[in-house]
């Protein structure tokens, strides 16, 4: 049997996210390709085409019209969001909405009534494909701590951290009971999306710290304003199990009634000191088995470039019905509903408990 041809996607919006689609289709230009890019003026357009070298279009239907992607990607504002997601699916073209696929509870509600049932429509979640909380998520479905009990995150904010603790709890569309609080400190910020701001003085920053409470377990979230970029605040998880727990990349359980064990989840990275193989990711291994694997070696991709390139051939692969399906659209809305909850949480003062919505049917 040949090689596959490359999974081809278009994309709806030109902002920097679109870019960022664009760039790792370029790197891994064997595995994804762009068909067209829809932007909204003739001149954003001229722009695109001239530094990203690919087609644009004014709308959908002439993208379609032109050459037909297997998939298209939505990376537009929230609000903007379900409109074009429920126009790809009258045109029947499965669809990878950007998170979160519509700004509130009501817009999810609308969303779902309107594309719910097409089966078309997969979330762009992508932290659950990063290589070690996916390397976490293998270990936890293998039952190495046993029944997971509880999941801190303290990483990235709202839909996206909720996505981890559903996951790793194995929560489901259970209803959630959602308590948040919101603290302030000084705190210095050196680096943004745009780069190193050249300042060190402290700013006052915000944490949000709240407690999500499921039926069979809970979940803490902890984020500070801009942690995703400020090297002043690190990232971690725990995980913790009726016979022991993960805490980042140590993990800790019972061996036999008297022998708590630990092990490291263990990384091998090439391209340093003498290794001459390439900078990258090679595997993530626990006691001597390689529980997650970079298939992507070569591409000399970041740990969220990987996340991201899986998410893409996951989704081409089951629009080929080769793969399941990657994040469907009940879960997208879910982890919003939550997050959603967080916000009204830290408003009211008071706790939220979610209702059990359409999509958890």
């Amino acid at each position: 049997m040949g090689a596959q041809s490359a999974g081809r996607f278009g994309l709806v919006g030109s902002g920097w996210r679109s870019e960022f689609f664009v760039r790792l289709a370029r790197q891994l230009p064997e595995r994804l390709s762009v068909s067209g890019v829809v932007t909204r003026s003739a001149e954003r357009g001229a722009e695109v085409e001239s530094q990203w070298g690919v087609p644009t279009f004014r709308s959908i239907g002439d993208m379609l019209a032109a050459e037909r992607p297997e998939f298209v990607i939505t990376s537009v504002p929230w609000p903007v969001n379900p409109v074009v997601i429920k126009e790809l699916v009258e045109f029947g073209v499965p669809v990878l909405a950007e998170t979160p696929p519509a700004a509130d509870l009501d817009g999810l509600r609308d969303l779902w009534q309107a594309a719910g049932s097409s089966g078309l429509v997969q979330v762009a979640e992508q932290y659950l494909h990063m290589p070690g909380h996916a390397a976490r998520l293998a270990l936890v479905r293998e039952g190495v701590i046993g029944e997971v009990t509880s999941v801190q995150v303290s990483s990235t904010h709202l839909y996206h951290a909720v996505s981890m603790i559903r996951h790793l709890l194995g929560a489901g569309f259970q209803e959630a009971a959602v308590s948040a609080r919101s603290f302030t400190a000084p705190l210095a910020d050196p680096l943004s999306r745009d780069g190193w701001t050249g300042g060190s003085a402290p700013k006052p920053a915000s944490t949000t710290i709240a407690t999500l409470e499921f039926a069979g377990g809970m979940g803490l979230y902890d984020f500070t304003d801009n942690q995703w970029w400020n090297p002043l605040r690190a990232r971690r998880i725990v995980i913790r199990g009726s016979l022991g727990e993960v805490v980042d990349d140590r993990v800790v359980r019972l061996a036999d009634p008297r022998s708590p064990v630990e092990s490291p989840l263990i990384r091998r990275q090439t391209g340093i000191d003498l290794n001459l193989e390439g900078f990258d990711l090679d595997h993530i291994s626990f006691d001597g088995r390689v529980v997650y694997r970079n298939e992507w070696q070569g591409a000399h991709f970041s740990e969220d470039d990987l996340a991201v390139v899986s998410l893409l051939c996951q989704m081409t692969a089951w629009c080929r019905d080769e793969a399941a399906e990657p994040y469907p659209l009940a879960d997208g809305c879910q982890d919003h509903q939550i997050s959603l909850a967080i916000g009204e949480s830290l408003r009211s003062g008071t706790p939220v408990t979610t209702t059990r919505e359409a999509w958890a049917r």
